[in-house]
């Protein structure tokens, strides 16, 4: 803290007796405030420091949300700071990481584990299908927050999740870290670092940022429904820094999201942002303003995230918010543990190893519903009808959720029929029984001790 120096202004004062007394009684004024000062704290300081230091504690807990950590080169050189992936698109700690893995190791406990067909190009396997023509290959999709480290070697992508869990992605398959690294070191400034001189990526608590942006936060609303949280704008701008591209009559218009207010869809190809300030602006024929658009993600605590499609998105509403939960803020993930009831009524409990693929909490439930793709973390999960329902007209699978919710979902991605099963470790014992999807009456998931999104959190 600055703190302007007193001056003291001296005067001359008469020679003799008179001047001997003022000098004395000068120096017993002094002596005596000295002493009251030691007895009180100094009043200026303490309603300096009171006034700023929240500030500063809520400042450093605002900026929690980002991602931090520190990046090893393959040449030995180390950065460490608030990272960004692909330089304008990952953030944030629920943001997701993705990637394909590399092997099923699951695979080997079904019925078809010896009858598997790889798929060579130039003696590379990149896929395997069994005898029913089933692609047992699988992405994987992890929030930051849950992963513990991110390492390199040659074709071998390895991702430590904090549950210790380590996953092989295939390196030459697509991957968030494919399009490289930008860290904010916080000695040596800004560095953009190529997929190829990353070596590891070791994920910290956030430090303390000296600035860090405004994060993306509102209400996406649809015609079956309002989604709310933090936002993914064409599923990478998540600042207010970032840019809506589009064109209008003007011609090409960038403009800082921290600018607008709400964008609205118009129509098939175009959308009308209205600024903080009133002003409206049509923008159309970008992937980024139209129906080019990928998609908004939306971080909605009942979920845990959402995809909106244009088709189904009318329009999003910003408001202001904190950068998001922090790295603390995600516990490790836990096996998988709960029962299947077969249509045969048989009932079989222990740990559960779902699609061949899920087995911990925090792996993630992917489909659709009315353009809207959810991702949901298999904690939140409390059960599971693979034929829960007809609305609509189409087959739907009816998810409940631990807080009560029924969600009638679209018999696709994990619930469709390409769904490759369960396996059951009944007893905890080494050898699982096998379900096929085609099977399946009924999921029940036991409740984790601990997840985020919390249990039943809004």
């Amino acid at each position: 803290m600055n703190q302007e120096p007193t001056k003291i202004r001296s005067a001359t004062i008469a020679s003799g007796t008179i001047a001997t007394v003022l000098v004395l009684l000068v120096l017993a004024v002094l002596v005596l405030a000295d002493s009251h000062r030691a007895l009180e704290p100094d009043v200026g300081v303490w309603a300096a420091t009171s006034a700023t230091t929240p500030a500063t504690a809520s400042m450093e807990e605002a900026n929690q949300g980002f991602l931090y950590g520190r990046v090893t080169t393959d040449e030995g050189g180390t950065y460490q700071g608030r990272l960004r992936f692909g330089g304008d698109e990952e953030a944030f700690w629920g943001n997701y990481f993705n990637g394909f893995k590399a092997e099923n190791p699951w695979a080997t406990h079904t019925p078809l584990a010896h009858t598997h067909r790889p798929i060579e190009i130039f003696g590379f396997e990149i896929t395997s299908l069994w005898r029913d023509g089933s692609d047992l290959s699988r992405p994987l999709m992890a929030r930051f927050g849950d992963i513990a480290r991110i390492e390199a070697r040659g074709r071998d992508l390895r991702v430590t999740m904090k549950s210790g869990t380590v996953f092989h992605l295939d390196r030459y398959a697509a991957d968030d870290l494919a399009d490289g690294l930008r860290v904010w070191d916080d000695s040596r400034g800004v560095v953009d670092l190529d997929e190829w001189r990353i070596r590891s990526i070791e994920l910290l608590p956030t430090g303390r940022l000296a600035a860090a942006p405004e994060r993306l936060h509102g209400t996406v609303r649809t015609a079956h429904g309002d989604f709310t949280g933090f936002i993914q704008w064409d599923r990478a701008a998540c600042v207010g820094a970032d840019e809506l591209v589009g064109r209008s009559t003007d011609g090409e218009r960038r403009l800082r999201f921290d600018t607008i207010r709400s964008i609205a869809r118009r129509s098939r190809d175009s959308s009308v942002a209205t600024l903080l300030d009133g002003r409206e602006i049509v923008l159309s024929v970008t992937r980024r303003a139209g129906d080019g658009t990928r998609g908004i993600y939306v971080d909605d605590r009942r979920y845990g995230r959402v995809l909106v499609s244009w088709d189904a998105f009318d329009r999003v509403d910003f408001s202001a918010a904190s950068s998001g939960p922090a790295y603390t803020d995600f516990p490790p993930g836990s096996r998988l543990k709960g029962s299947v009831t077969t249509r045969a009524g048989r009932r079989l409990a222990g740990r559960l190893v779902y699609d061949l693929d899920e087995s911990e909490t925090t792996e993630t439930l992917d489909a659709p519903f009315q353009g809207v793709d959810y991702t949901i973390p298999f904690g939140l999960i409390a059960s599971i009808a693979p034929s829960g329902g007809n609305e609509g007209g189409g087959p739907r699978a009816r998810v409940t959720l631990h807080d009560g919710e029924e969600l009638q979902l679209d018999r696709s991605g994990d619930l469709g029929d390409g769904n490759a099963g369960l396996l059951i470790f009944v007893d905890s014992g080494e050898r699982p029984e096998y379900v096929p999807w085609a099977e399946v009456a009924q999921i029940e998931f036991d409740r984790p001790p601990a997840m985020y999104p919390p249990l039943g959190g809004r």
